[in-house]
């Protein structure tokens, strides 16, 4: 059985090579992340390009994900170098700082209204929570505080409030710039950082298309906010991530993982897809094999449901990205020999036909021993919604459309198939579909297979037929 759960690999320096981005491929990557957060456009537009050309040459469909840097909050930098706090001590974000001019007793911010946002009481984590400081009075611009964990402190390390509740855009001028960006390369999914309800998503999808992007809008959940807006962010979503790094600083590492657990179950209930990531894999950025806290984290992730999980400077910047794909592939495979049927949806109510077919598939799928299913479609929504069903049974999204083909990467048990129906006979397209299957050695003599597919060929939301053909025999089993 081919791996269900997803693999998404961010690109950077060690990937640079084409004999590591082939190798990477053949390791099994489903979807590559570019992070605008480093690196210039160009450096990012020949990752893209490469890693389309090598797909090309080993006949793979591979998605392409832009990560928007976002509102990240950052300190300013010193003018001497790093200093380092100690517990005790005195310090102070100082809005009216010069970004360049931090010294041993103060600091600048990138987000000057910090001063409205903070008030006595409250602890600011800097550098990702390895320092901690608590505010005791706000006097003037300065925000005077309390070191209570200190440590080495240097340049544009990022600032948490702990609890949430920094207000910052949604969208920063880079971010609308890298939007055009992500549509001029054809980007197959675009991922917000910092979202803090439904309407940062819209807004990013309304730049996004006016660009003349078509791809689909991942929303990063790192806000202590995103998550008191949860069910409007995932309904403006394609995809959410759980990214656990700043939201760990935020709610608390404790939190994280009964977060991450509802994250990925509300996710695959409203139907959106979900990826995991941060720091999954991150001892083997030196390391040639992985801890086993970390094989149980992401066999946990795959347990729970996960459409994907990430890597990130594990394969960006590590000593060894198709060893850590490796990894996660054994990982992945082996915990979904484990994973149970659900029960989705199974007392809902459905509003669309193409819905109710995907629906009823998987249904018959899980309960009649078929083999495989293969679903053409146009846009991939009749895919997207079988796979939020638990199965061990594949589904292959076939269809002419390379975008469609490109997006199914992300999603759970989906594999893209270059398919264009030639015919308008319905029995020649079902024997067409059987042909290609054989062809692709997914099937084989006497194995049931499910067809959905709609009257109107090429017609988006037109999935209106649901068939039970056995390899070989060709015959129709049930018109139901």
């Amino acid at each position: 059985m081919p791996r269900r759960t997803k693999i998404v690999a961010t690109l950077g320096p060690a990937t640079d090579d084409p004999e590591v981005m082939d190798a990477l491929l053949d390791a099994g990557v489903d979807v590559v992340r570019l992070n605008l957060s480093h690196d210039s456009h160009d450096s990012h537009r020949a990752r893209a390009e490469q890693v389309r050309e090598s797909a090309a040459r080993k006949d793979r469909m591979v998605g392409l994900l832009m990560d928007l840097q976002g509102p990240k909050i950052r300190i300013g930098k010193f003018a001497h170098g790093p200093i380092e706090l100690f517990r005790g001590e005195r310090f102070a974000i100082d809005t009216a700082c010069p970004l360049d001019a931090g010294d041993q007793f103060r600091v600048g911010t990138t987000l000057p209204s910090m001063i409205d946002d903070v008030a006595p009481g409250d602890t600011l984590l800097l550098d990702d929570g390895a320092i901690e400081l608590s505010v005791e009075e706000i006097n003037g611009q300065r925000i005077e505080c309390l070191v209570t964990i200190g440590g080495t402190l240097s340049n544009n390390k990022g600032i948490n409030r702990k609890g949430g509740g920094l207000s910052a855009p949604a969208l920063t001028e880079k971010d609308k710039a890298d939007i055009r960006f992500a549509a001029e390369i054809a980007a197959d999914y675009l991922a917000v950082s910092f979202v803090c309800n439904g309407d940062d998503v819209r807004l990013a999808r309304e730049l996004f298309q006016e660009a003349g992007g078509s791809g689909g809008i991942v929303a990063k959940i790192e806000r202590a906010e995103s998550l008191r807006a949860l069910d409007d962010i995932i309904d403006a979503s394609d995809a959410i991530m759980v990214a656990r790094g700043d939201l760990g600083v935020e709610i608390g590492d404790a939190e994280l993982p009964a977060v991450q657990k509802h994250l990925i179950s509300l996710a695959r209930e409203r139907n959106c897809v979900v990826i995991t990531a941060t720091q999954m894999m991150q001892s083997m950025i030196e390391n040639p094999i992985p801890t086993r806290a970390e094989v149980f984290d992401v066999a946990n992730a795959v347990l729970d449901g996960t459409d994907a999980v990430m890597l990130s400077a594990e394969s960006s910047i590590g000593k060894d990205p198709p060893k850590v794909v490796e990894a996660l592939d054994r990982i992945c495979q082996e915990a979904e020999k484990h994973v149970r049927r659900s029960a989705h949806r199974i007392d809902a109510v459905f509003g669309r036909v193409d819905e109710a077919i995907a629906m009823a598939a998987m249904y018959t799928a899980n309960h009649l021993g078929v083999k495989a299913i293969a679903a053409l479609t146009e846009t991939g929504s009749t895919v997207k919604w079988m796979s939020r069903i638990s199965s061990g049974i594949p589904i292959y999204a076939m269809t002419r459309q390379v975008p469609t083909r490109r997006k199914v990467t992300l999603f759970r048990g989906v594999y893209p198939v270059s398919f264009d129906v030639s015919s308008t006979d319905i029995h020649e397209v079902n024997r067409e579909v059987i042909e290609e299957m054989l062809r692709r050695g997914t099937v084989r003599e006497g194995d049931l297979v499910i067809i959905t597919k709609g009257d109107r060929s090429g017609v988006e939301g037109q999935t209106n037929i649901m068939k039970i053909m056995r390899v070989g025999e060709h015959k129709l089993l049930t018109t139901d």
